[in-house]
């Protein structure tokens, strides 16, 4: 037996013990969890620089503090929603009383990929937990220390069996997916998420994808210009770029393009002006092959700011391209770096007719002050999650839900989201003896017909 083996089978005993089952033992472990997280703080500062050049601000406002949170809710609120729920039994049920239980799917993969690679592994896990079910773990192999730290975190502060983490890279992969699990959750690029997909198929494995795509910005004339700008910045230069919902290409109103790209280019360079602070914080990208696309992605554009790039370091300068061609690969692929297209439109209902011809997008930014605009983009373009007027807070709040639609992902979790991801509703009615209609068994009679119809209608 391999070790994926070994331990998918632990999983398996573990949550055939039925100790999950107990709504105490879920609080405990999110307990054991939450302090083992705030003990070791230091360790996943540490972790984030090695990996990503992440300063302890952004690690902590990125990260901890969002997986914190998380664990946090779900605690306080785990004994309601594992309630039985009971709901109004229909016409042809009476009398009766019907309940949805929501029970654990059983053993569940998580696959996490790099960008953030602690909050998007240990939110995923903390609500599969929550739900009773037991974890497998895959994070990603190209951030190696968050990928350590993750599994001594999980493995040394939960009982043995309840979660296990698997780290490596494609091998471990094909491994994992070779095996049957009753629920996988996955986040990462549309290419992978094919391979998984495919594979969960073979088992008819249920899933929720957290993919990403290319997230656009509208920016119009009636916006608060400098205000927009700073937020854009703060979006796009959070983790260097390398954000599922980050602001990827800005349609600007050609009325105050130029306004706007003053105010722009003075947020979205400010990283820079100080050597020291752009080295030793600023995100780098996380590896070769990603910086050399990145570069990549400059070639034959109208470079307006940035473009300097430092391969010792994997750091790429903040970058503002002008006028990209729509058909140009920064236009055609998600970007996924420091690197932002400002595009002029003139006609704000052409602009949404082109949106709704492409791929739905993770995410939206809109900054606006015109209402009538406003409804418009939320009522006629779908796309999983945005901001009137801001970046990226959409996604932090364990009240509402983060996930996908079309090819930016299927499926949604945090809080309460979370917790019925990783649950089955199991639908129970119970009946009595009392009130037995004679003319629901067979055989049936057609003189019993219209009475049915007007009993049920």
């Amino acid at each position: 037996m391999s070790l994926i083996q070994e331990k998918v089978q632990s999983a398996r005993d573990f949550f055939a013990s039925g100790k999950t089952l107990d709504i105490t033992f879920r609080q405990e472990q999110l307990q054991k969890l939450y302090d083992a997280l705030q003990k070791r703080l230091p360790e996943v500062e540490a972790a984030l620089k090695a990996d990503l050049n992440k300063s302890p601000f952004e690690g902590y406002l990125t990260e901890t503090s969002i997986v914190l949170g998380e664990i946090r809710h779900m605690k306080s609120h785990l004994a309601s929603w594992a309630k039985p729920r009971r709901v109004p039994a229909a016409m042809n049920q009476l009398p009766a009383r019907v309940r949805l239980h929501p029970e654990p799917y059983g053993v569940c993969l998580v696959m996490s990929p790099w960008n953030y690679p602690v909050q998007l592994t240990l939110v995923p896990v903390v609500c599969a937990l929550a739900a009773g079910n037991t974890v497998v773990v895959k994070p990603s192999i190209y951030s190696p220390e968050s990928s350590h730290f993750i599994r001594s975190l999980l493995e040394e502060s939960l009982e043995p069996g309840l979660v296990s983490v698997i780290e490596g890279g494609r091998e471990e992969n094909q491994g994992l997916l070779h095996e049957r699990f009753d629920y996988i959750f996955f986040t990462g690029s549309p290419r992978v998420a094919h391979v998984v997909m495919e594979s969960a198929a073979k088992n008819l494995t249920p899933m929720t994808l957290e993919l990403g795509g290319k997230s656009p910005v509208i920016v119009e004339e009636s916006a608060d210009l400098k205000l927009a700008a700073k937020r854009l910045a703060f979006g796009k230069l959070c983790n260097a770029g390398q954000t599922c919902v980050a602001p990827d290409h800005v349609y600007v109103q050609r009325s105050v393009k130029e306004a706007f790209l003053q105010e722009f280019k003075a947020s979205f360079g400010s990283v820079t002006q100080d050597p020291a602070y752009f080295r030793d914080m600023f995100p780098r990208i996380i590896n070769e092959k990603h910086f050399e696309r990145l570069l990549g992605y400059l070639e034959g554009q109208n470079v307006l700011m940035g473009g300097q790039s430092w391969p010792d370091r994997l750091q790429i300068a903040p970058t503002i391209l002008d006028e990209a061609p729509e058909d140009s690969p920064v236009m055609q692929e998600e970007i996924f770096g420091p690197i932002m297209p400002v595009i002029a439109y003139d006609d704000f209902g052409e602009l949404i007719a082109r949106q709704k011809q492409k791929e739905k997008p993770l995410a939206l930014y809109h900054f606006t002050n015109n209402p009538e605009h406003e409804a418009k983009v939320v009522r006629e373009l779908s796309y999983g999650g945005g901001c009137v007027n801001d970046t990226l807070l959409h996604i932090i709040s364990p009240h509402s839900p983060f996930g996908g639609v079309g090819r930016s992902g299927m499926g949604q979790y945090h809080g309460r989201y979370g917790f019925e991801t990783f649950s089955h509703l199991k639908t129970v009615l119970k009946k009595g003896a009392f009130g037995d209609l004679a003319l629901r068994y067979p055989p049936f009679k057609e003189k019993n017909l219209s009475f049915l119809k007007k009993l049920l209608h």
